[in-house]
């Protein structure tokens, strides 16, 4: 599987011949394998020219741009080679009709409700007490499929979430990160600042998997497709959180890997500070690739291939060809 090339430092992203180099500011020279390459995630000060951009075009590969305060800026998404006029239509027909979105949208809120239980379980497991939790989110993820709007439906995510986020104290139990209330735009504590951060990572991993597939990002069914450049995206993203965001967390914050001498707070919100912010990447990066044998296929597949699989299950659902069932943890 292609890979993921992340920048950090600032410098200029170069095209020679049929090779693309990386030159930081100091003069060092990164070279960076072409066909090996699926996206570039880029979080330094880069420059870059038209004929690059062609280049990457050819290559398929998708740029991602992030600002100094860790946040998604944009992508250049090269022109879609798999779109078809087909799929755009049914993606639109889907997303007019009540009914047909509806469908759909209490698919990604069945798949994250599952995962987000799982979550749980594992961690009071593991004498972590969220028995109270686990029931609270049970209920509230059987009332959702009885919602008659989508507007309803996200309402009723949200009440999930918030008995979900007022579990982390419980299951992170330190001081420094007290969840308190999601705060954005910017973060108002570390624990947001993580979850901003991992979710934007999230977010532009299934941007770059819809490219893969004759699906539109622009049109998801969850989230409303308006004025924001996509939405499919953040669907599919739900459904994937649990997993590569919260459990991640977790992780880094237990094991003492990250900590408030991880973040900058003196730049108007709470960011992370550049070695910390590579740490995270990094181990996102470790997750993507991670293998679970697939009780389907009975075969090893990374995360990343799954949610490249789950688009696939969109574009089959859109056509007709087998009902959508969303990714769920079976381990």
């Amino acid at each position: 599987m292609k890979k993921n090339i992340y920048i950090f430092s600032s410098g200029e992203l170069k095209r020679k011949q049929n090779t693309l180099f990386f030159e930081d500011s100091d003069g060092q020279t990164k070279y960076i394998p072409v066909e090996d390459t699926s996206e570039i995630l880029v979080f330094g000060e880069v420059d870059l020219n038209k004929r690059l951009l062609e280049f990457l075009s050819q290559k398929q590969i998708i740029l991602h741009f992030f600002n100094y305060y860790d946040y998604y800026v944009g992508s250049y998404y090269p022109r879609e080679h798999y779109n078809s006029g087909y799929m755009i239509v049914r993606q639109a027909e889907v997303y007019k009709n009540d009914e047909e979105r509806l469908t759909l949208a209490k698919g990604f809120i069945r798949g994250a409700a599952h995962n987000i239980l799982k979550v749980l379980k594992y961690y009071d497991d593991r004498d972590v007490t969220l028995k109270d939790r686990i029931a609270k989110v049970d209920e509230l993820a059987e009332s959702t499929q009885g919602a008659k709007t989508v507007a309803e439906l996200m309402g009723m995510e949200g009440n999930i979430r918030e008995v979900y986020y007022n579990s982390f104290d419980r299951i992170i139990n330190n001081s420094d990160f007290k969840f308190e209330a999601r705060s954005k735009r910017p973060p108002l504590n570390y624990l947001n600042s993580m979850i901003s951060f991992i979710n934007t990572l999230v977010y532009t991993t299934v941007l770059s998997s819809i490219y893969q597939t004759h699906l539109d990002p622009r049109i998801g069914f969850l989230h409303t497709s308006n004025f924001r450049k996509f939405s499919l995206n953040l669907d599919i993203a739900e459904v994937f959180k649990p997993l590569l965001v919260d459990r991640l967390i977790f992780s880094l914050v237990n094991k003492g890997e990250i900590d408030k001498k991880s973040f900058d707070n003196s730049v108007g919100g709470i960011v992370f500070k550049e070695n910390a912010m590579k740490k995270v990447v990094e181990r996102f990066d470790e997750k993507l690739k991670t293998t679970v044998k697939h009780k389907d296929l009975g075969q090893d597949v990374t995360y990343k291939r799954l949610i490249l699989m789950e688009c696939y299950k969109i574009e089959k659902h859109l056509i007709g060809e087998k009902p959508y069932e969303p990714f769920m943890m079976w381990w």
